[in-house]
C-alpha cells in the first residue's frame, strides 16, 4: 500500500473518536520512546485516547521525556497494560518490525483481535502481522517516520515543543547524535523544523548524554579497559561483560547503552560486539563501519536482526560458550571485514 492509500485509510479512521494503544519494543531506546510518546500526545490532541505501553522499564537517563510518566509497563503493571489492548480500537507497533521484538508483552500481542498498525524503519517486517504499514528503510529512524506520518495525515499543526521535544530525542539517539543514518537530507530539514517549534536541542542533548552516573561512567572505563578483545587480523573488537562485571556497578537499565561504538572510534576497527550477560541468556549487540552489515550477521548467526550497521542478536549458551562460538565464526568473514572505511 502507498503512503498516500494510508493517509487515505488513516484519515477514515481518524474521522471517529478512537482508542489507541502504542506499544514500543522491548528495552526502549530513544528512538521507540521518542518516537511512541509524541504519536500518543499528537493522537491525544486531536481528540483520541492514546496510551503508551512499554514493555519493560526504561533508562533512567530517559525518565524526563514529555508524557513517560503517564505510559504503562507491562512487567509492572501487566493487567492495565492488558486492558488496554483489549478495549483499543487499533494498536500501534512502533520501531519494531515483529510482535517477538516486544519481549515479554509478545504473547499477548498475538493473542489481541485487533488491527496493528506499523510505524518502522528495520528491515523485513512482519507483514502478515499488521493491517496497516507505514515503513520505509531509508529514514534515520521511526521518530522521523513519525513525523512524516504526522504531516501526510496533517496532524502536524499539532506538533509542540513536547511532541517536537521526543521526536529530536528519536532522531538525535538513532543517529549516535548526527554521527551516521543521515544520507537522506530530508532529516537535517525536519530537525530544522523541529527547533523552529521551540525546543532547546543543547539541553536535549545534555540530558540524553551528559547524566551518566559515577557507576555508569566506571563500568565503561571496566570495560574497555579490562573486557575489551581486539581481533587485528579481523579488524574487530569484543566486549563481554558478565553479570559480575554488571552487579560489580550496580548496574541499571540502560548503562551499557553505546558501550558497544566505542571500539569503532579506532581507525583499525570495522565490527564491534557486546556481550552483556543477563539471567536467562546472553544479549548480543552488533555495530560495524562501512559495507560489512551486522543485520546480516546477526540474523544468520544469533536469532537477531536490525540494520545494515547496528543489530542485536541472542545466545542461549553460557558466556564462555558464546565467546568461543563468536571467535570461530569472525574468521570466516575474514575477507567482508577487510576494508578500508
Amino acid at each position: 500500500m502507498s503512503k498516500a492509500a494510508i493517509y487515505e485509510a488513516f484519515s477514515s479512521i481518524l474521522a471517529t473518536k478512537q482508542q489507541f494503544a502504542i506499544v514500543t519494543h522491548t528495552n526502549p531506546d530513544g528512538d521507540a520512546l521518542g518516537s511512541a510518546l509524541a504519536l500518543a500526545e499528537t493522537l491525544t490532541q486531536a481528540g483520541h485516547e492514546a496510551t503508551v505501553l512499554i514493555p519493560n522499564m526504561y533508562p533512567s537517563f530517559l525518565a524526563w521525556m514529555p508524557g513517560l510518566d503517564k505510559a504503562l509497563i507491562f512487567e509492572s503493571q501487566a493487567q492495565a497494560v492488558r486492558s488496554v489492548l483489549e478495549n483499543s480500537t487499533y494498536v500501534f507497533c512502533l520501531d519494531f518490525n515483529g510482535f517477538k521484538r516486544a519481549g515479554s508483552m509478545s504473547d499477548d500481542l498475538a493473542k489481541t483481535k485487533r488491527p496493528f498498525v506499523l510505524i518502522d524503519h528495520h528491515i523485513d517486517p512482519e507483514t502478515e502481522s499488521f493491517a496497516l504499514m507505514y515503513h520505509d528503510l531509508a529514514v534515520s529512524s521511526t521518530s522521523e517516520l513519525v513525523y512524516l506520518f504526522l504531516k501526510g495525515l496533517q496532524l502536524d499543526h499539532f506538533i509542540n515543543e513536547d511532541v517536537a521535544s521526543c521526536l529530536y530525542v528519536g532522531i538525535m539517539t538513532d543517529t549516535g547524535s548526527f554521527s551516521f543514518a543521515l544520507k537522506n537530507p530530508d532529516t537535517f530539514r525536519i530537525v530544522a523544523d523541529l527547533v523552529q517549534k521551540g525546543i532547546d536541542a543543547e539541553r536535549l542533548h545534555r540530558l540524553v548524554y551528559d547524566t551518566f552516573s559515577e557507576n555508569r561512567l566506571r563500568l565503561l572505563g571496566h570495560a574497555i579497559t579490562n573486557r575489551m578483545m581486539i581481533l587485528e587480523t579481523y579488524k574487530s573488537a569484543i566486549i563481554a561483560l558478565s553479570l559480575h562485571d554488571l552487579n560489580e556497578f550496580n548496574f541499571q537499565i540502560g548503562d551499557t547503552e553505546g558501550i558497544v561504538n566505542y571500539p569503532l572510534s579506532m581507525e583499525k576497527i570495522n565490527f564491534a560486539v557486546l556481550i552483556t550477560e543477563k539471567k536467562d541468556q546472553i544479549r548480543l549487540s552488533f555495530r560495524s563501519k562501512g559495507s560489512f552489515s551486522v543485520n546480516d550477521f546477526a540474523r544468520k548467526h544469533f536469532d537477531g536482526g536490525g540494520h545494515h550497521n547496528a543489530a542485536g542478536g541472542n545466545s542461549y549458551l553460557g558466556m564462555k560458550e558464546t565467546i568461543s562460538r563468536l571467535l570461530k565464526i569472525i574468521p570466516d568473514y575474514a575477507q567482508d571485514l577487510d576494508y578500508n572505511y
